[in-house]
Order: structure tokens, then sequence, then C-alpha cells
């Protein structure tokens, strides 16, 4: 049985003052998935590729991207590649999702699911959504 070899992929859905990131291997085993604040992004990165054997990064390109790029790429671990990927509707399919992994309860479930607001950011989820639509495409 010829098993493709898996890899570890961390999404990041940079912002001003909250970035959200996840960790899956491409097969889509979902690992580590949070939102933190902007000035704590660098600090968890690099925690993260100390407990994961991190071989591609994929972000957003939208909101602040640019910069963000270019602190990766010169304060995280430069032997790693950075792929942009498009994030157009992701915070809105970043909600949706929301609901499929935490149902809602209680009275939250009679609310219309198109009314439904998520309790709590959801950029972690976009984080998943873009390693998603990257591992889609390639």
């Amino acid at each position: 049985m010829n098993k493709e070899k898996s890899s570890i992929i961390l999404g990041f859905d940079p912002g001003r003052d909250k970035c959200g990131i996840a960790v899956t291997d491409n097969q889509g085993k979902l690992y580590y998935h949070e939102v933190i604040e902007s000035n704590q992004a660098m600090k968890t990165l690099n925690s993260l590729s100390q407990q994961f054997p991190i071989e591609l990064l994929v972000m957003g390109n939208q909101t602040t991207s640019k910069q963000w790029k270019k602190q990766l790429e010169q304060e995280f671990l430069p032997s790693i590649p950075i792929i942009m990927v498009d994030e157009r509707n992701s915070t809105l399919e970043a909600r949706d999702r929301y609901w499929e992994m935490y149902p809602p309860k209680g009275l939250t479930s009679l609310i219309p699911k198109g009314m439904r607001v998520p309790p709590r950011p959801v950029d972690d989820i976009v984080a998943i959504l873009l390693i998603e639509r990257y591992l889609t495409n390639h």
C-alpha cells in the first residue's frame, strides 16, 4: 500500500488586531487552532514551529498580508515556504463552518442559520479554510 507522506501545514490569517492560526496535515487532520492578538503572533508561530515539523505556511492575501509576509520571512523560519491564498469570502464561510464544528444548542438552534453569529472571532477557522483552499488547488 503506497501511502502519501503526511506533511504539516500552518495556516495564518493575518490581521491588525488579531490573527487566526491553524495547524493541519495535508490529509486535513486538525492539530491546533486559535485566535490570538497580533502582537503575540510571532511568539506563537515560533512556539508552534518547535511543537510541529511545519513544512509550509499558507496565509491569506488580504488585510496587512504584505507586511506580515515580509516579517515572517525575516523573523519566522526562513526555510519554510510561504504561499499566499485568496481569502475572499473566507469570514462568511468560517461563520458557517463554526456552526458545523460547534453545533448550536438550546435557543441558539432556533435562530435561522444565516442570522446566527458565532460567540467568538472565527479567524482560526479562516486559517483552516485557507489551508483547505491551498490543498484543493494543489
